[in-house]
């Protein structure tokens, strides 16, 4: 399949999870459902390795550095982020929390272009421009 048919899939399913996770917010506290949704990604990534069995074939175990990289991000988009995000959307409309806080790629392309020295281009100066309109425009 095409990368970007994937990519709209991809918006597609992304988009439909604030709405099932704002109605489940809706009982419970933003801590018990942050562990409840972390708890379903784990038992996922377990059913995961059972459904693709040829994973343990070639998985290479990799660098310290590179695990605790993902780790860190694991952890602070997992859990930090999920636990803020998710106390902004039991208190606030869904159709303003989440394209704001969809708004992290503006964060990657500055600390893209800082960190890894990553091409500032015209075209990504006027995405950047666009996705900080539509932040104030919704705001």
């Amino acid at each position: 399949m095409n990368a970007v048919y994937l990519a709209l899939l991809a918006a597609l399913v992304w988009g439909i999870c604030p709405i099932l996770e704002k109605a489940g917010l809706k009982n419970i506290p933003v801590y018990e459902g942050v562990f409840i949704r972390a708890l379903s990604v784990f038992l996922a990534g377990i059913v995961m390795l059972f459904l693709k069995p040829s994973m343990f074939r070639t998985f290479t175990m990799p660098n310290v550095k590179a695990i605790i990289y993902i780790m860190l991000g694991g952890f602070f988009a997992s859990i930090v982020g999920q636990m803020i995000y998710y106390k902004a959307l039991s208190s606030g409309e869904a159709s303003k929390i989440v394209p704001i806080a969809g708004s992290f790629p503006l964060v990657t392309f500055i600390l893209g272009a800082i960190v890894f020295g990553e091409a500032v281009t015209v075209t990504k100066i006027i995405g950047v421009i666009l996705v900080v309109s539509g932040i104030f425009l919704l705001k």
